[in-house]
């Protein structure tokens, strides 16, 4: 068993070294993974090991038809900063005045790569610029991506752009939040509210109007994205089927149709509540009404109060009432610059008074305050079901006069350029590599040369697996208990299962053969006894055999001996001999049985014959006790002064074929 135990804690140890083998190679390429990027991207990339200065950064140039790109590592080549005024604002606070530049990321830079820095605090924000060629929308999808890194985190402010519809009057210099515009789309946060908004406005058909509609909250948890301080791949691709998917880091994170996921919905219902209708005055919407049969016992008191002074409560020995709790410090001393006239009489602090520490208390002694038993409170009549209830009253629906049907919400107003208009408590928002595009493959080779390489950069200089437990564990010290026990499970089973146990001493005691138990002639001849009655029993037995002259459960009378003599003898050739062979071991034992009765027979008549000349007539005699304890492995030594050398000799062949045990011979009485 403990060899069988061996080889399983062994086999434990390979399988848990395979393992971590396994997920160290699987956390090793997943961490150098950019998931639909092409071979070639893949091939350039740099090993997770090298230093970010090691990785060579170039420009990012797009594989296909763009609408708009822009990596800023020329300046700000093609933006305008806004001049204008926020409408609706104190002056003081209006003025687009916000600080923009165009620099390296702080950490996990690329040398070369540079992007948009948002760069004051509490300040509105403006830019925009043109798009290469306007977008319509047609028959070609919408893709829009860019990067933003919140380097310092974020407290309250957005993240997001706008595509600018496109008209005649359109002048980026008065780009403001009143400008019109398309789609509004990127992360936004303020307080704990973590938003990622897909806004499009969508014109009326009836009366023209615009209205925007905002896409249904993610099902994800957003928050890492804003306080990791990492740069993020936003993705929003827009379909001509009227859906949309909206993806961080080229992972969808949300999806859905413009006709059902939009709130508020892109088309009307056809009904809505009539609002002339009003609620009738006789309308009962009570479920439960006071029972107006109930009646107010004569012993409710509503004047008892809800506690009573304890009239129990004895005032504790040595409470010092003529003491103060509080009295003026000794030690106080007026300040030299104090203006009675102007600050009033001067008081010393008050300090606790020291003689009330050793006593029960100081002060005017008060009873404490009790449950009062009587109190019930003021009576209500108890509810029952009202019966005229009719339930809660609705308007009446109409027809509504509003209501349109735009079976293609896609169809929007084209764009013509992009900009940022935010507000922000947190500075240094990082933005970077926009694109507009109608292929996905262009959009995911434009994020391989640019977000990818950020992304390889950051994980090679990520701290290892045990400091980011070290330091997850400070932000939720009960991680600290998961670690212990997750470290101490495989220890204890290892110890449990693999260190070599010490055989007790009831296990050594039952495997110990007991080869010197001394038996008496009645213990002796009960055995036989028992024996006879067993032999009669398997005859029985014997006789209800079937023609093979076996049952199933004579399987248990195979030794392990015959069996060795059996296979050497080949009469296991075949299994249905087996009936013959269990037959041929039950014969055998019989056999041995008998022969062992009949050796007992022939001691009991020697002893018989001994105590025919030792006894006296009649009379039972055991006074003459003797034991021999037999050496194991030797003829027993028989010191019985009655025996003969012939006796001995006999008695020693006898003993010799037969397991020794320790004999007790005792004189009997003279049949």
């Amino acid at each position: 068993m403990h060899f069988q135990w061996d080889w399983l804690c062994l086999g434990v140890l390979i399988i848990s070294s395979v393992t971590a083998e396994m997920e160290n190679k699987e956390n090793l390429d997943a961490d150098v993974e950019v998931e639909n990027f092409d071979k070639q991207s893949q091939e350039a990339d740099v090993d997770r090991d090298k230093s970010s200065l090691e990785v060579v950064y170039q420009t990012p140039k797009p594989t296909g038809e763009v609408y708009f790109t822009e990596t800023f590592d020329e300046g700000l080549s093609g933006w305008v900063l806004s001049v204008t005024l926020k409408e609706d604002t104190d002056d003081n606070v209006a003025k687009y005045d916000g600080r923009w530049e165009v620099e390296e990321l702080k950490e996990n830079a690329l040398p070369g790569d540079r992007g948009l820095v948002l760069k004051s605090v509490a300040k509105y924000h403006a830019i925009s610029a043109m798009l290469t060629k306007t977008f319509v929308f047609d028959d070609k999808p919408l893709i829009v991506q860019y990067e933003v890194n919140f380097q310092k985190g974020i407290d309250c402010g957005g993240a997001y752009i706008k595509l600018l519809s496109s008209s005649s009057d359109l002048n980026l210099e008065y780009f403001f939040d009143k400008t019109p515009y398309t789609i509004m789309f990127g992360p936004d946060k303020c307080g704990e509210d973590y938003k990622l908004h897909f806004i499009f406005r969508h014109k009326n058909p009836k009366t023209g109007e615009y209205d925007e509609k905002h896409a249904e909250r993610p099902d994800v948890d957003l928050k890492k994205f804003y306080l990791d301080k990492k740069t993020h791949l936003y993705t929003l691709v827009l379909k001509p089927d009227d859906t949309f998917e909206i993806l961080i880091d080229q992972t969808v994170v949300s999806k859905g149709s413009l006709l059902e996921n939009m709130i508020p919905p892109v088309n009307p219902s056809k009904e809505i509540e009539d609002p002339t209708d009003k609620k009738p005055d006789d309308w009962d919407e009570r479920p439960k009404i006071p029972d107006p049969n109930a009646v107010k016992p004569d012993d409710w008191d509503e004047n008892e109060p809800a506690r009573i002074e304890d009239p129990d409560a004895v005032k504790p020995e040595g409470w010092l009432d003529d003491e103060p709790q509080y009295v003026p410090d000794p030690n106080a001393k007026k300040p030299k610059d104090w203006d009675e006239e102007m600050d009033g009489e001067w008081e010393a602090p008050q300090i606790r008074n020291a003689k009330c520490e050793t006593a029960p208390g100081c002060g005017e002694w008060v009873r404490p305050m009790k449950n009062n038993p009587k109190y019930k409170g003021k009576w209500r009549a108890p509810m029952i079901d009202n019966p005229n209830y009719q339930g809660i009253w609705s308007p009446r629906k109409i027809p509504n006069p509003d209501y349109f049907e735009d079976l293609h919400p896609f169809k929007m107003t084209a764009v013509s350029a992009i900009g940022l208009e935010l507000w922000s408590m947190t500075s240094d928002i990082y933005f970077d590599n926009f694109i507009i595009c109608s292929e996905k493959e262009v959009a995911d080779r434009w994020a391989a040369d640019s977000w990818g390489l950020k992304k390889l950069v950051a994980s090679a200089n990520e701290p290892g697996m045990f400091s980011q437990l070290v330091t997850a564990a400070e932000e939720h010290p009960w991680l600290w208990v998961l670690y212990i026990l997750t470290l101490a499970l495989p220890i204890g089973l290892s110890v449990l299962f693999c260190w070599p146990g010490k055989k007790s001493d009831e296990y050594i005691d039952f495997k110990k053969p007991d080869v010197f138990k001394q038996i008496t002639k009645g213990e002796l001849k009960e055995e036989t006894e028992d024996f006879e009655d067993d032999e009669l029993e398997e005859e029985k037995e014997n006789e209800d055999t079937d023609e093979d002259g076996f049952r199933g459960k004579d399987y248990t009378l195979l030794s392990q001996d015959f069996i060795v003599s059996c296979f050497k003898k080949n009469c296991l050739a075949s299994f249905s001999f087996l009936p013959l062979f269990i037959l041929a071991e039950r014969r055998e034992i019989e056999e041995t049985k008998r022969e062992f009765k009949r050796d007992n027979t022939k001691k009991m008549g020697r002893e018989a014959s001994v105590s025919e000349v030792d006894g006296e007539g009649g009379e039972d005699i055991y006074d003459a006790e003797e034991e021999n304890e037999v050496p194991d492995g030797s003829p027993g030594d028989w010191s019985n002064k009655s025996d003969s050398e012939d006796e001995k000799k006999e008695a020693d062949e006898e003993m010799g074929d037969r397991p020794l045990k320790s004999v007790r011979k005792r004189r009997v009485r003279k049949d």
